[in-house]
């Protein structure tokens, strides 16, 4: 009988897709800018740039959308003896795995001066990794995707992808700084040629075992490369695959998505004097500065975004994201079908007692799911306890409604020395979760990287 169980659970594993990909995270469904923070501090790159707050750049136009997609540019019209206006955004959520799909029509690569990229990036860099999917300098043509890690990490050439090896050893300190590389072979991948051709898909799966990056043409994407199940077993050759002496799992954590266009600095400026743009200005910084409108087609239109997690590829409706919502976006009720979840601003997160601050949920008597926010949030000025180190503790009462409390001192965990959390019985039988909120601001690690010999970070 057991054996027969057994069979008969594997036949159906085998014929439903258990374990096949499923959307975690749509970020054109709720407010894709809301879904970002903005860093507005000097370049760590050393960038001929001033990067602008979100409220800024709506102002100066250097962001907008539309019901199909989103533009990030850099100012065009003023002479910038202080750095060229630009925005650096970065994901509110941080990811271990996945495959990630973006769909972009225009980039702001190939005109000299520039420095765009499309990447990833973990905490303590280069130890939490970095994955650079769409990056180049100046009126470069095709596309590098480079891997930054801690020490002992290196790849072989294993085969399996189109691209042209350029660099095996990943670990990047100091003025080591290339990481490992696989640069594409075809001009549809970056710059004049991608936006000539209304840009394509790009897809990065990333495992446990190998990460792999494709890229898809206009005219060529596969139907199902952002459908409910995509199956990149299906998609051919992938331009760049990183596989061999590595442990991916552990060499890239907690990776945010990043979108940012910078000038010149360690790597567009250092290249300058070698390139053709050298016969446009005599420094990087001076063309930069006194040319804006070469950088009126410098910016990205996005199409959609989403990040897929491997799951039931038969269940109806995709896990609920771990997005921190601000001032501008309203509470996201979870749907029924999830009675335990909880949510890191820094961190891809399942438990509630693993959060390092944010919301956890609450059940009400009719089986619905949602969470409060802290006391001392105000609808004008809402702030996360993942943003105010406020701890709280939403309840569920004998009555089947749904409350929070204030929070007890916080108790390290054994993960977690600065905070805690835990679930409390209350006096009138209901159920309560307490924890401590804690934020690893992006922001601080990234204020000391630097790049060096004219590669990132």
């Amino acid at each position: 009988m057991l054996f027969s169980t057994l069979s008969t659970c594997f036949v159906l594993f085998s014929t439903t897709g258990w374990a096949g990909y499923v959307l975690q995270d749509d970020y054109f469904a709720q407010g894709f800018f809301d879904q970002f923070d903005f860093f507005d501090q000097p370049d760590p790159t050393n960038g001929f740039v001033s990067y602008k707050p979100q409220d800024e750049a709506w102002n100066a136009k250097l962001i907008s959308n539309t019901s199909s997609n989103i533009i990030m540019g850099v100012d065009s019209d003023s002479v910038t003896p202080y750095g060229r206006n630009s925005v650096r955004i970065t994901s509110k959520k941080a990811y271990s795995s996945g495959l990630i799909v973006v769909d972009i029509d225009h980039m702001p690569g190939g005109i000299c001066g520039t420095w765009p990229a499309f990447w990833m990036v973990g905490p303590n860099w280069p130890n939490g990794g970095e994955i650079d999917m769409l990056e180049g300098v100046n009126d470069q043509t095709m596309n590098d995707v480079t891997l930054h890690t801690g020490p002992g990490c290196s790849i072989t050439n294993n085969g399996g992808f189109s691209g042209e090896l350029k660099y095996t050893g990943c670990a990047s300190s100091g003025d080591n700084n290339t990481g490992c590389q696989i640069g594409a072979t075809s001009t549809k991948t970056y710059g004049s040629g991608f936006n000539t051709n209304k840009g394509g898909v790009y897809a990065t799966e990333w495992t446990s075992n190998y990460i792999s990056v494709f890229f898809f043409p206009r005219g060529s994407v596969p139907d199902d490369v952002l459908g409910n199940s995509p199956q990149p077993s299906t998609w051919g050759t992938p331009i760049a695959k990183f596989s061999g002496d590595c442990d991916m799992a552990s060499a890239f954590t907690d990776q945010q998505i990043v979108f940012d266009t910078t000038f010149c600095g360690d790597w567009a400026g250092k290249t300058w004097s070698s390139s053709s743009c050298s016969a446009k200005a005599d420094t990087c910084n001076a063309f930069v500065e006194n040319n804006p409108s070469a950088f009126k087609d410098a910016y990205w239109s996005v199409n959609a975004l989403k990040v897929y997690q491997l799951g039931n590829s038969g269940a109806t409706a995709p896990p609920p994201s771990t997005y921190a919502p601000t001032s501008t976006s309203p509470p996201l009720i979870t749907p029924p079908v999830v009675s335990s979840y909880g949510h890191a601003t820094s961190a891809q997160t399942t438990l509630a007692t693993k959060s390092r601050g944010g919301y956890a949920p609450v059940v009400g008597s009719g089986g619905s799911v949602g969470y409060q926010p802290t006391v001392e949030s105000k609808a004008s000025t809402a702030k996360s306890p993942a943003e105010t180190g406020t701890g709280y503790a939403p309840v569920v009462g004998s009555d089947g409604t749904i409350g929070h409390g204030g929070a007890q001192p916080a108790k390290a965990s054994p993960t977690q020395g600065g905070g805690g959390a835990w679930w409390s019985t209350n006096a009138d039988g209901s159920v309560g979760y307490s924890g401590h909120g804690w934020s690893h601001r992006h922001a601080r690690h990234l204020a000391r990287h630097k790049r060096h010999s004219g590669r990132r970070l």
